[in-house]
């Protein structure tokens, strides 16, 4: 999305994965970053499956959902209820490498927001980190909305 394409205001790109750290920086945009007048788009990366050579092991994709969830849309639209945040909030869906995309998504966008998944480093290295990518190649400011903040920004359970 060209900054050609918004009214006025703010482009916000937010990676979302369905992930609780993707929920996190969603929920950080709509309830801290957001303001009047700001155009929000969620880019949920269809990542290519990755099998290693000589076996029969695949890495899962980051946001892997499990049958019975929500799509991604839908989920984006509940958390969207939370917070009832002026303006729009679009979706796109790419398919590709997750830094990559997001990168690319937010070429033209004033900040940059993904949640950091908290991997541990044997992890990190096998899949790479999505986060440490954007934030050493984007074009903007990048957020990374860290474990903690997710629980903080968690909705409370009863």
């Amino acid at each position: 999305m060209s900054s050609a394409h918004r009214a006025h205001g703010r482009l916000i790109v937010v990676g979302f994965d369905g992930s609780p750290a993707g929920d996190a920086a969603l929920r950080w945009v709509l309830g801290v970053a957001v303001q009047p007048g700001d155009s929000v788009h969620a880019v949920v990366v269809r990542p290519v499956q990755v099998f290693l050579p000589g076996t029969s092991f695949a890495l899962q994709p980051h946001g892997h959902r499990p049958a019975g969830r929500c799509s991604p849309r839908e989920h984006i639209a509940a958390i969207r209820v939370e917070f009832p945040a002026e303006g729009e909030v679009t979706v796109s869906t790419p398919q590709g490498d997750p830094a990559t995309e997001l990168i690319t998504a937010s070429a033209d966008a004033d900040l940059l927001v993904v949640g950091a998944r908290g991997a541990g480093r044997t992890q990190e290295f096998l899949l790479g980190s999505v986060s440490r990518e954007c934030v050493r190649y984007s074009r903007c400011p990048v957020v990374v909305v860290t474990p903690e903040a997710a629980r903080r920004l968690a909705p409370a359970t009863t």
